[in-house]
């Protein structure tokens, strides 16, 4: 998620003076859950990587570990006292319990599709492994997603900025995949809702017909 808070000459200046592990503990924090431009920085590192100054491999390795090592880190965070944060923050935002659990009930259906493609979707990113951690995914089935999810979106991103930067300019790079990533966030949010206002409809026309079953007959 790229933040227009920080500035791009900055995010360069960090990336320029710090290598690899401005990388690394960039997506590690924004996958902890932190909201930092965590892609940003990874599409940053790749670019220097395509003008020689760092080595592909070496952003590649450092994207890939900062960012199963954050979204472990936001799992334990959400499995340990999770929860009871999202019911106060919803309480917060005037969000009713109810709609949490829908919510938590939804991303458990789904979710190793989540940890898995949530890489390439903004803001899902940064909570895939808080939300993890909330719904009790097991922790093997987890870690084998979000491993595998890594090394995907990693490649990816740093390979983009590598090659495409070379020929695209990098602010033009940054802009397409964040327009993407919120792309893909607005089709998200519209899936979920789509599925949580079907399961409550079932429940209000399933409602009538067990109170009509549940009436004794009156013997003539």
């Amino acid at each position: 998620m790229s933040l227009d808070l920080i500035p791009l000459e900055t995010i360069q200046q960090i990336a320029q003076e710090y290598g690899y592990w401005s990388v690394f503990l960039g997506i590690m924090l924004e996958n902890t859950g932190v909201p930092i431009p965590g892609e940003t920085i990874t599409l940053v590192g790749g670019f220097l990587a395509g003008s020689g100054e760092l080595d592909y491999w070496l952003v590649l390795g450092s994207a890939i570990a900062g960012a199963v090592i954050g979204d472990n880190i936001g799992y334990w965070i959400g499995r340990n006292g999770g929860w009871a944060l999202l019911v106060r923050l919803g309480r917060l935002f005037r969000i009713r319990e109810e709609q949490l659990i829908g919510v938590r009930d939804e991303f458990s259906r789904n979710a190793a599709k989540a940890v898995f493609l949530g890489r390439f979707v903004a803001l899902l990113r940064i909570f895939a492994g808080p939300l993890a951690g909330i719904a009790r995914m097991p922790y093997v089935e987890f870690f084998v997603c979000n491993l595998a999810g890594a090394a995907i979106w990693a490649s990816v991103m740093v390979s983009l900025s590598y090659f495409i930067g070379r020929v695209v300019p990098l602010e033009q790079l940054i802009a397409w995949t964040a327009q993407l990533g919120v792309l893909a966030l607005l089709g998200v949010v519209a899936w979920v809702g789509r599925a949580i206002w079907i399961d409550s409809r079932d429940k209000r026309s399933a409602a009538p017909k067990e109170a009509v079953s549940e009436t004794p007959s009156v013997s003539q």
